[in-house]
């Protein structure tokens, strides 16, 4: 799913208004006021890609005590190659189309409205 601003065709413009988040809303009990930072499309298939990579890496964890055999972590594996692969497709994309400078505050804002911080939580040893 890719975000990017109303009436920016092909997600080519700096970010402008926010928009609401599309797809899924917020966990339950998160903020459901959490607005999505226009991206453009690029900007949004890094934010997917990379939140994929943070979600396969949590499934990969093996302190999270949930998936135990070889097979699942195997396919969650194979799965990160391929979402790698696509998050550096969309970096390329942004470099080729001249977006020379990632925007940490408007990238962050999405991620946390994405649920980034819960995702990247699965991630990390307890």
């Amino acid at each position: 799913m890719t975000f990017f601003a109303p009436g920016d065709p092909g997600g080519t413009g700096r970010p402008g208004e926010p928009v609401s988040a599309g797809g899924p809303g917020p966990a339950e009990g998160a903020d459901r006021s959490t607005r999505l930072p226009a991206l453009t499309r690029a900007e949004g298939e890094f934010v997917d890609h990379y939140l994929a990579v943070v979600d396969l890496l949590g499934r990969l964890n093996p302190a999270r005590g949930g998936e135990r055999s070889t097979y699942g972590h195997l396919r969650s594996a194979q799965a990160l190659v391929a979402e790698a692969t696509a998050l550096r497709d969309a970096l390329t994309a942004m470099f080729t189309r001249d977006e020379r400078e990632l925007f940490p505050a408007t990238l962050t804002a999405a991620m946390r409205a994405l649920d980034g911080e819960r995702r990247a939580a699965r991630v990390t040893l307890t």
